[in-house]
């Protein structure tokens, strides 16, 4: 069965960028920081970013955060979904409008105008479509930005959520939990590496 899952990297005083995020700054000012664990060394930071990618069958993310992978200091070979892992899944953006051109274009991109619950359920087809094609289970991975994840979580979309807790203090940017829907988590995972504490909760 594919789930919604919904995977980000945050501070422990709850922020997912540094002040001043932007285009050309995407992480904000120290940002940085919380993706350390996804280019360490760390035996458990590999296997969680190899599995994590392994069973993305499609990637849901926001249109500021779209502008910024493929902006011309986003994503290239070196830095693209799941930092060198394998696998290229399909990628759905929910944005007003699409982009007039795309610097990404060996991607497989599809732009969603109709809200983030037409681009979710458009994400579980193509997802379910890489599961019979592939035998294996695969699921939808949220991967932000931060309103995106905030947004799917209050509407209900979501099962699962994936936190890479960051050892900083980032004192603002762009805040995880801003607010919104009550909703129950179960905590179902917890492991502790050098450079994060990563934990799984399912959402009820």
């Amino acid at each position: 069965m594919t789930r919604i899952i919904a995977d980000i990297s945050i501070s422990l005083d709850g922020f997912v960028t540094g002040p001043d995020p932007g285009p050309d700054n995407g992480l904000g000012t120290g940002g940085e920081a919380l993706h350390t664990w996804a280019f360490s060394d760390d035996p458990d930071d590999r296997r969680l970013l190899r599995e994590a990618t392994a069973r993305s069958g499609a990637v849901v993310l926001g249109r500021r955060l779209f502008d910024v992978v493929d902006g011309p200091n986003g994503w290239d070979d070196t830095t693209g979904y799941g930092a060198g892992e394998v696998g290229k899944p399909a990628f759905v953006v929910v944005t007003s409008s699409p982009p007039e051109s795309v610097r990404l274009a060996d991607l497989d991109w599809t732009f969603v105008a109709t809200g983030l619950p037409d681009a979710v359920a458009a994400a579980r087809e193509r997802a379910e479509a890489a599961s019979a094609h592939s035998g294996k289970d695969l699921d939808v991975m949220l991967m932000g930005g931060g309103a995106t994840i905030g947004s799917a979580l209050d509407a209900g979309l979501v099962d699962t959520l994936s936190l890479h807790l960051a050892p900083v203090l980032l004192g603002s940017g762009t805040p995880l939990f801003t607010g919104g829907t009550r909703r129950t988590l179960v905590r179902r995972g917890v492991t502790p590496t050098s450079t994060a504490t990563h934990v799984t909760y399912d959402v009820l």
